[in-house]
């Protein structure tokens, strides 16, 4: 039952509650959890903003939206006006509303959080470009002037499209070049259905075809085409290429079948389909119990993909709770969907049997002093080898960006770990050449990649423009 408007909005203090599908039941299929707001909850979540005159909550967004404002329109229920306020500065507002991390940006620093619940900013977000978009109510900017330079974008994902739909708006020619055969970057292939649909991330790159943007799939920069015919042919360069490249453990054992990385498992899963075995001819084996290495989004999305494919998943974190850098609400989410937790404990050696794995060594920690992150530092403590039998096992420990597209880029400077080096403006030691988003930082938030692609749009033009 949705909650009464007028009562709740006297709370203030407490954020509206946001329904969800029973745990039960959404641990055994990949159906979006979160219900999110109707209209009277989504009003009276709005009518909390206090209106600050500072409009603190705008410093915390990468991408500036004006987020007072959008809030205001919510409360008058206005929705589209409040819709049309975030497009101003966020092409892909119902997948931020989703996958965003909020309550470490705009929403912590909410003058109404400092006492009580800070505004439901994502939620608001959420459903406003909803509402858009399932009643069609959403408008295409017209391009006045059309310029004749020519634009060439590698990967689609939120970094690149957001790059693409500025440089489009500007009159510019854009094509995005993705190497898998279907667009969305990270998005497609690393974010379950149950927390990103589909059919939402479909819409938001429909928007960019109708500003015009080309969109040329199953093309490997590097391999179907070299960076040589890019710049032969286009004026100017982004590459939005992401951190599609796992690390490993790097300890015994980690060749045997049955153990992922969470890129693999995630694709094959989210992109490929194989939860729909044998609709779709992708399968995924995962035995009776799953063994997930890591703590972050990633690897949340990992135990709670196995979960659903009938597997006893497990997080395994070589730290405790509260250094996990995953999302409070994705943690919660997967405990109430069953998945268990083991803290303090690292894998040693993987053990198998015929070729596939059987069971794990680990080794108990203890935390010592804190490490170049922040976090205290995860210590073996000796003589505490114990094994645990599991037959799956996915590697969630981070990634890195992939190198394929420049391994022949000369004059291209890159750090130690592979990401591209950027100046002010975002563009590389390659003349013409531009980049950000995970390509850049490493693996990040798909709002920070929107940022830099917004601020790689502005540099190019300049370029452009001086050119």
């Amino acid at each position: 039952m949705a909650p009464d408007e007028n009562k709740c909005a006297k709370k203030g203090k407490i954020q509206i509650p946001v329904p969800e599908r029973p745990p039960e039941v959404r641990n055994k299929d990949f159906k979006e959890v979160s219900l999110g707001y109707d209209e009277n909850a989504v009003v009276a979540e709005a009518k909390r903003c206090l209106l600050c005159k500072k409009n603190p909550c705008m410093d915390g967004c990468p991408v500036n939206i004006d987020i007072a404002r959008f809030i205001v329109k919510v409360a008058e229920k206005d929705y589209i006006g409040a819709f049309d306020v975030i497009k101003e500065e966020n092409c892909l507002p119902a997948i931020t509303g989703r996958v965003c991390p909020q309550e470490v940006q705009c929403e912590e620093r909410c003058t109404r959080g400092k006492k009580g619940d800070a505004i439901n900013i994502g939620k608001l977000e959420r459903f406003v470009s909803d509402y858009a978009r399932l009643n069609d109510l959403e408008s295409v900017p017209v391009v006045k002037h059309k310029l004749k330079q020519r634009i060439a974008i590698i990967g689609s994902g939120p970094s690149s499209v957001t790059c693409a739909v500025d440089l489009a708006k500007l009159g510019y020619s854009v094509t995005i070049f993705e190497a898998l055969h279907d667009a969305g970057g990270v998005l497609k292939y690393g974010i379950p259905e149950f927390r990103l649909p589909n059919d939402v991330i479909d819409h938001e790159l429909e928007y960019l075809k109708k500003l015009g943007v080309e969109i040329k799939v199953n093309c490997i920069i590097g391999k179907t085409l070299e960076f040589k015919d890019l710049q032969n042919e286009y004026d100017a360069i982004y590459a939005g290429t992401g951190a599609g490249s796992p690390n490993f453990l790097k300890i015994e054992g980690e060749n045997l079948n049955g153990i992922y990385s969470a890129n693999e498992f995630l694709t094959r899963i989210n992109l490929l389909k194989a939860y729909l075995f044998p609709k779709y001819d992708t399968p995924v084996k995962v035995g009776k119990h799953t063994a997930v290495f890591g703590a972050g989004n990633v690897a949340m999305d990992s135990a709670r993909c196995a979960k659903r494919l009938g597997s006893d998943a497990h997080i395994l974190y070589r730290r405790t709770d509260a250094e996990a850098p995953a999302r409070n609400e994705e943690i919660e989410h997967a405990k109430e969907e069953g998945v268990q937790f083991h803290f303090l404990i690292a894998p040693t050696k993987f053990i198998g049997e015929d070729g596939w794995l059987k069971a794990i060594e680990v080794l108990d920690m203890e935390l010592g002093e804190p490490d170049s992150s922040g976090r205290r530092r995860p210590v073996p403590i000796k003589g505490s080898e114990h094994v645990l039998e599991f037959e799956t096992a996915v590697v969630a420990i981070g990634q890195r960006p992939n190198k394929i597209f420049y391994t022949n880029v000369d004059g291209l400077e890159v750090t130690p770990w592979g990401g591209i080096i950027v100046d002010d403006n975002q563009m590389s030691s390659v003349d013409g050449l531009f980049a950000g988003g995970d390509a850049v930082t490493g693996a990040a938030t798909v709002i920070s990649a929107m940022g830099a692609g917004r601020k790689a749009a502005k540099g190019m033009h300049q370029y452009l423009q001086k050119k």
